[in-house]
């Protein structure tokens, strides 16, 4: 690590095709300003990421980084921890990606505690594929697939999380740059899974969650409510609220032990050794 990087070190020599204005641009800022702010550098990081247009995050960032398939993004970067636990891995994805297909391997990371940081950039909407209705879409959401809405309730992440044992869980706003970073740099520093929801507007496909409305109902939660985010009632209390848009950090487990530390996973596995594992082909002819 060195106290030296910038964050303009963390930006690569690849042009985003974003959408102008499209909000995964303020988030992928404020991630790096965070990775840099924690004394990390491009050589000692690894970016995971997912499909859909959070999934090119990869590729505009300069580190270590894997685009991998739709819905398993966290898969890829809990095991580059396990091999590395030296190393900060940074997994980012999209509502879709991570709240859909990949809600599955969401709930297990979330629960194993694995010392990493999850930022998903949540539009309420399917961007890359030209605008369906996503899990956290509102049910009267109204699209070309669904022209009445998808009259179902959205899915709540940060419930799913709180739900699944999670010790941090944020959320924030990309268009609040100073804010957003701050919050990013919690979650990296947290010791385990450090989980933040982002809104990020799809400025193309979405007229509904635009800039202005988190502008005009955003509530912070450190800012303006005074929130003990220690206090796992009243964070289960604003994260089942339904009527406020709220930003902060949720929830904080200051007891939170990483799941390396509680299996005693210190070194690094990535370089494998020659030959099979003593005793592993007795066990393969016990089998076979």
């Amino acid at each position: 690590m060195s106290s030296d990087v910038r964050f303009t070190d963390f930006k690569s020599d690849k042009q985003p095709t974003w959408c102008p204005g499209c909000g995964d641009f303020g988030t992928m800022n404020g991630m790096m300003k965070a990775l840099a702010e924690t004394g990390n550098d491009p050589d000692n990081t690894f970016v995971v990421a997912g499909i859909g247009c959070s999934g090119k995050i990869g590729t505009y960032m300069h580190s270590y980084a894997l685009h991998g398939v739709h819905g398993r993004a966290l898969p890829v970067g809990q095991g580059v921890k396990m091999a590395r636990p030296d190393i900060e891995v940074m997994v980012a994805g999209g509502d879709g990606d991570g709240y859909s297909i990949g809600a599955g391997h969401f709930v297990h990371a979330v629960r194993r505690n694995v010392d990493m940081t999850y930022v998903v950039m949540d539009n309420r909407i399917y961007g890359l594929t030209k605008g369906q209705a996503s899990p956290t879409s509102r049910s009267d959401f109204e699209t070309s697939t669904t022209p009445e809405g998808p009259k179902q309730p959205p899915v709540n992440p940060l419930a799913l999380a709180l739900a699944s044992g999670a010790s941090f869980i944020a959320q924030s706003f990309s268009s609040d740059a100073l804010r957003h970073q701050e919050i990013v740099q919690e979650a990296i520093e947290h010791d385990g899974f450090g989980f933040v929801n982002v809104f990020s507007p799809c400025v193309t496909f979405n007229d509904v969650d635009t800039y202005d409305y988190f502008r005009d109902n955003l509530v912070d939660l450190q800012e303006d409510e005074d929130h003990d985010p220690n206090d796992y009632e009243a964070a289960k209390e604003v994260i089942l609220d339904s009527d406020k848009e709220y930003q902060g950090v949720m929830y904080k487990d200051e007891n939170s032990v990483p799941y390396h530390e509680k299996h005693g996973v210190t070194e690094d596995m990535s370089e494998i050794p020659e030959g099979a594992p003593e005793d592993a082909m007795d066990l393969v002819r016990e089998f076979y």
